[in-house]
């Protein structure tokens, strides 16, 4: 049985210098049993990521690993179960691996090229195959067709012939024989590259040498001995910048602005110092927070901005979601599960029922439907497309949807102060 592999050190764990996984290129292989998808992809990684086995539905669980795939760079590479998987437990597999389109980046189709094409007069996909470019297609999603099997085609010309009227990227390939990898390595790259945008969290607002004060509380919820990503992300993004960076906690905050000799150019919070911040920061400075940088970096800013504003609206009793993007330890003290609800009946004055999801976890359309406002965390674990696929799936069925910074700074009644860095 296949299972889905966590690489402490390639997925921001332990190695400090690696990238994280919110930042990498997201691949996925996708297709029907036995089309060969976990020899390819173990081809493709020169590694046996995945386990090879001519019985169909080897695979279950989506298998992922973070690596560096020349010459496009840091990605994640997942392999999927069967979508013609059946059964009770095959369509939960279905259903699983129907989820990484969520985060995908760049799918790649796997065929089995060999399957009937020594009778067949001419080369076609499955109905399945063609579903699965569709949906693709409805998603703008980038992916490339792999014909695998190369080295088993009875009747190539069939297959060349395919390839020549395919209106997408298309090529046959022999996960075997390795046939056709190194173009197929290539072509993924040449769609990364296509689609990378060299997105900054802060340094696009700032001229070099301005002086950014990072405003970061050291508290139970904090890691022992390191600071959180979004924190280390961004104090590499202001050094990149060429810009100055101060980091401090609230206690210290006051002694900071004192030593400067002019102010700041920006000064952010976390999203929970919120309240004590905006006390001591002078009105005539800029400031935000780091959940609303990752807003804007990830893409969900607006709609965040008037997911917080919904807050006025809701009613006695109306479901909350409250997402995390990954997973951790839960303190006594926790901003999602204890601080956040707390803060959100206060403010709004009514008894609310909130629900709790963290790390790949987020609901399907049909559950969602029940929520009345999901809030999610700035996201930093999470890729572009995933939370841009988050946030659709809850316009799409009528539920506000916001972020924590956001959320906080609309009920500090400093929305707009923290929103002026970035017009």
């Amino acid at each position: 049985m296949a299972r889905e592999i966590s690489d402490s050190k390639s997925l921001g764990g332990s190695d400090l210098n690696s990238t994280p996984s919110g930042n990498r290129v997201h691949i996925s292989f996708f297709g029907r049993r036995n089309a060969g998808k976990s020899s390819l992809v173990n081809a493709v990684t020169g590694q046996n990521l995945s386990i090879v086995s001519d019985t169909p539905g080897t695979t279950t669980d989506p298998v992922s690993k973070a690596m560096e795939l020349l010459p496009l760079g840091p990605v994640v590479i997942t392999d999927t179960a069967g979508l013609d998987d059946e059964g009770v437990i095959g369509e939960m597999r279905v259903a699983k691996a129907m989820t990484i389109l969520r985060k995908t980046d760049i799918a790649v189709l796997v065929v089995d090229g060999s399957d009937g094409s020594a009778d067949a007069d001419a080369f076609t996909l499955a109905p399945d195959d063609e579903e699965l470019i569709e949906l693709f297609r409805s998603r703008n999603l980038p992916f490339l067709l792999a014909i695998n099997k190369k080295d088993k085609i009875a009747d190539v010309s069939s297959v060349v012939a395919f390839l020549d009227k395919a209106d997408y990227q298309a090529l046959s390939v022999s996960a075997a024989t390795g046939e056709g990898i190194n173009e197929l390595k290539e072509k993924i790259a040449a769609i990364g590259k296509e689609i990378a945008v060299d997105k900054k969290i802060i340094a696009d607002r700032l001229n070099p040498q301005d002086v950014v004060i990072l405003v970061t509380p050291i508290d139970s919820s904090a890691p022992k001995g390191r600071m959180i990503l979004p924190q280390v992300q961004a104090i590499r993004d202001i050094l990149d910048g060429h810009a100055v960076c101060m980091v401090t906690q609230v206690e210290e905050l006051q002694m900071c602005l004192n030593a400067l000799k002019e102010p700041p150019a920006l000064v952010v919070t976390d999203s929970q110092a919120f309240s004590r911040v905006k006390e001591i920061v002078p009105e005539s400075v800029k400031l935000t927070s780091f959940s609303i940088l990752f807003a804007r970096l990830k893409g969900i800013l607006n709609t965040a901005v008037e997911g917080a504003e919904y807050l006025s609206r809701l009613n006695e009793g109306d479901r909350v979601l409250i997402s995390e993007g990954c997973t951790h330890h839960r303190q006594c003290e926790d901003i999602g599960t204890v601080k956040l609800p707390r803060w959100i009946e206060n403010n709004c004055g009514k008894k609310l029922n909130f629900s709790f999801t963290s790390g790949g976890q987020f609901p399907e359309a049909d559950e969602l439907k029940q929520y009345a406002l999901v809030v999610h965390c700035g996201g930093c674990m999470l890729n572009e497309r995933e939370m841009l696929s988050r946030m659709h799936v809850a316009e799409d069925n009528g539920v506000a949807f916001t972020n924590y910074g956001t959320l906080i700074a609309h009920m500090n009644g400093i929305l707009e102060r923290s929103l002026e860095f970035l017009k």
